[in-house]
């Protein structure tokens, strides 16, 4: 019950605050499992705008006549998130298309939340001033900031349709610029199903490892190849084809990383892989801990373990 008012809270809330309950449902033990299926439902299905509201942000976008760009548009929305919602629609050209809209005010409303992460930030650093939580600030801030560019998203689009051109198993949309605004993002659709409906029907192991596979290169392609990362990589971002291949659906928070910091990354997991401590300490110094004490090595060995703990683990 408790988890379920929560989920109805914060899908009416939208913004920045709905994406921290979409992070949570992805941790495991973040949170009590009932807490965690609830929350996840926030992911693709929080609780949509209805029509008037569709009608007054394409008129807005596009212009009055805007419905004439379209042969079809869906009254209702397939995909609601945290800071828009999809419509399915139908080009004069034929091609199905989806267009996500942009809730009302929601520049407003992420810098009135960031406003408040920064009191919080502020309140934490006079109990514990250990940790300097300004960095974790400033690119929260640039992050949530850039997603309220669709254009941004749109060209974040294109690059990954580039990266992975040669990956079979993913599939890039592309974005349609005629149909395209900062508060709009139109691009070509990509049928597949849910994440939650292919767990549903109970796959075998061979198909939930295939899709597994399919998600890391869908990942790490981009990262290894090219330094970029996928900062938004929960389930509601993805669908399934037949074949069990990706559709990667949602590019507004990316970040680019210099080659360095890439390959500490391949290093250290070569240095958990070999259980080669001194390896382990080259990768920590070249992201900037410079003759870390035996204290801190400790710490971040038990950080590694964690986080590079599913890719370690042959199962």
């Amino acid at each position: 019950k408790y988890a379920a008012e929560l989920t109805s809270a914060l899908g009416g809330l939208k913004g920045p605050l709905m994406k921290v309950a979409q992070i949570l449902s992805t941790i495991p033990d973040a949170l009590p499992k009932e807490y965690t299926q609830a929350l996840a439902e926030l992911q693709a299905d929080a609780p949509s705008m209805g029509w008037l509201f569709v009608k007054r942000r394409m008129r807005s976008e596009l212009g009055a006549g805007w419905q004439s760009k379209f042969t079809d548009f869906s009254h209702d929305a397939v995909a609601a998130a945290s800071l828009g919602q999809v419509h399915k629609a139908t080009l004069p050209d034929g091609r199905d298309v989806a267009c996500k809209l942009q809730y009302p005010d929601m520049s407003a409303t992420v810098e009135a939340d960031l406003k408040q992460l920064r009191a919080a930030f502020a309140i934490y650093k006079r109990y514990d001033s250990a940790i300097d939580a300004q960095n974790i600030q400033e690119e929260l801030t640039a992050r949530l900031r850039e997603e309220l560019d669709y254009q941004r998203e749109a060209k974040h689009m294109r690059l990954y349709g580039h990266m992975l051109a040669d990956v079979d198993c993913v599939h890039v949309p592309e974005p349609v610029d005629e149909v395209t605004t900062s508060r709009l993002l139109t691009m070509t659709w990509q049928k597949g199903q849910k994440f939650k409906h292919f767990l549903e029907s109970d796959p075998d192991q061979d198909a939930r490892n295939q899709v597994a596979l399919n998600m890391f290169r869908a990942w790490y392609v981009p990262f290894y190849r090219y330094g970029v990362i996928h900062g938004d990589p929960h389930l509601g971002n993805y669908t399934l084809r037949d074949d069990l291949s990706v559709n990667l659906l949602d590019f507004g928070c990316i970040r680019i990383f210099k080659p360095d910091f890439v390959q500490a990354v391949i290093t250290l997991y070569e240095a958990l892989r070999d259980e080669d401590e001194e390896k382990a300490v080259s990768a920590y110094e070249s992201w900037g801990f410079e003759n870390p004490s035996r204290e801190l090595i400790d710490v971040l060995n038990i950080w590694a373990s964690f986080v590079y703990g599913p890719i370690l683990d042959d199962r």
